[in-house]
């Protein structure tokens, strides 16, 4: 069994996890890599004070994905490697909360918990999970729907067959509205998909523009605010913003090379988003970017700065209990270890905190 440290931020309101590339891997630029032999925590549900370190433990996990359950207080991690989802919690032992043998890698997950249930992307970007068989890689794009507690699913779609194209398929990343209707990116297709609450799928957008070209990663991050979808390209370094009642009024909100290899999203405080780029199957570099969009669709700005940790994937709001004198700051971890950023740096100081939410792999 591995091991490795996870922090959860005592003042933060980000969180990334990182997937780190194995050294000397083959896979190419844009294509998913296996992780370092490092993985990630699971946590009891009734763990509530976080200290400012955790030692996880768990086997392979190679997370992908990680989303705060304020029910329960713990963070919700999908494993690329092992097709499952994971609870994090703060005592640092890995629980199994979803096993769906339907589910191959597990990518984007987000937990919905005012539906009480957690959404789970299935995909097999590269071969690389022990459930990958010859037919699988680049042809399984599903969405699943788990009971927050207990884990059994709820419901399936498989999304490769609502595009009814026959072509490559990865359903990478989700999100969901109040109502509970769940939207997904397609990363070999450029599609996006709706799923109703209960399971009913379509497709939303179907547009060249979004894509990418073939064997390429396209679509991956997304963010739903104010009634628009904000779509992260992984290629391109594209942002797109795309009302949820006029999908015809699609619109390239920026598209910068800073924003090349831009994997997760998460909505920023003020309006931005903010987001994780990275190099996996080149390098293990990364940067954590900020996108601001233009007043009266102006144009939007961009900031980025190196991340702390190799190849970070994904960015995940959590529910953060803040000192006195700190406004948010972030934290992020690898396998080689963890770094706590926050503007006053007086937050730090290892005592737990009930209510305290991110947490970087």
């Amino acid at each position: 069994m591995t091991k490795n440290v996870v922090r959860a931020a005592l003042a933060a309101t980000l969180a990334v996890t990182g997937l780190l590339a194995t050294a000397g891997s083959a896979a190419a630029a844009g294509t998913a890599t296996a992780a370092a032999p490092a993985s990630v925590t699971t946590a009891s549900a009734t763990v509530g004070q976080y200290a400012a370190v955790i030692s996880g433990h768990g086997d392979a996990l190679h997370p992908e994905s990680a989303s705060w359950d304020p029910i329960h207080r713990q963070f919700v991690v999908s494993s690329i490697h092992q097709g499952v989802v994971s609870r994090v919690g703060a005592d640092g032992t890995a629980r199994p909360l979803v096993t769906d043998p339907r589910l191959v890698s597990a990518l984007g997950v987000k937990v919905d918990a005012a539906h009480g249930r957690v959404l789970v992307c299935n995909a097999d970007p590269a071969g690389l999970s022990v459930r990958s068989t010859a037919q699988t890689p680049g042809h399984v794009a599903g969405l699943g729907s788990y009971d927050l507690t207990t884990g059994r699913p709820l419901w399936y779609v498989d999304l490769a067959a609502v595009a009814g194209d026959g072509g490559r398929h990865l359903a990478n990343d989700v999100v969901s509205d109040a109502d509970g209707t769940a939207y997904v990116t397609d990363s070999f297709a450029p599609i996006v998909y709706r799923v109703t609450a209960d399971g009913h799928a379509s497709v939303l957008l179907r547009d060249d523009r979004i894509g990418a070209g073939p064997g390429q990663f396209g679509l991956n991050g997304i963010v739903l605010r104010g009634g628009r979808l904000f779509l992260g390209n992984y290629a391109t370094g594209a942002v797109w913003e795309l009302p949820l009642h006029r999908p015809q009024a699609l619109r390239l909100l920026v598209a910068d090379p800073r924003l090349a290899g831009l994997d997760g999203l998460a909505a920023g405080p003020d309006g931005s988003l903010v987001g994780v780029t990275n190099r996996i199957g080149v390098d293990s570099s990364g940067t954590v970017v900020t996108v601001r969009p233009g007043a009266d669709r102006g144009p939007a700005t961009v900031t980025a700065r190196p991340s702390a940790d190799p190849a970070p994937t994904a960015v995940t709001r959590g529910r953060a209990v803040r000192c006195g004198c700190c406004r948010g700051g972030w934290t992020s971890c690898s396998g080689a270890g963890c770094r706590t950023r926050s503007r006053c740096g007086g937050c730090d100081d290892g005592v737990a905190r009930r209510g305290t939410g991110p947490f970087r792999k």
